[in-house]
């Protein structure tokens, strides 16, 4: 799971400082509030990707997804890349953690040496 959370969480890294250029550029906020803003999420981003697949970094990753769905309300896009990344990170975590079971499986399944 936590490979795939973390692909995700990279992928927003990238789209939320792209967005703070639109926004920068668009918005009727400051220049200061935009990039403050943009920082904390990305930083956030890259953080949890260090939690990735821990039960907090999970439910760290659902506030983030929650606020790139709110950036919606400064710059309209958001709200369809917010959605975007919010079914990404749905598959992330239910299929990697699919992943992880088949794993632990094949794990205990086969005899070592």
């Amino acid at each position: 799971m936590r490979t795939l959370c973390a692909s995700t969480l990279v992928g927003e890294f990238l789209v939320i400082g792209l967005a703070g250029l639109v926004a920068d550029r668009t918005s009727a906020a400051s220049t200061g509030t935009v990039w403050w803003v943009c920082g904390v999420a990305m930083a956030l981003s890259l953080l949890l990707c260090g939690l990735a697949g821990r039960p907090l970094g999970v439910w760290l990753g659902w506030a983030l997804q929650v606020g790139l769905i709110a950036a919606g309300l400064v710059l309209p896009a958001m709200y369809v890349l917010g959605l975007a990344f919010g079914g990404l990170w749905w598959a992330s975590v239910h299929f990697g953690a699919k992943i992880d079971a088949f794993r632990a499986s094949q794990a205990t399944a086969t005899p070592a040496g």
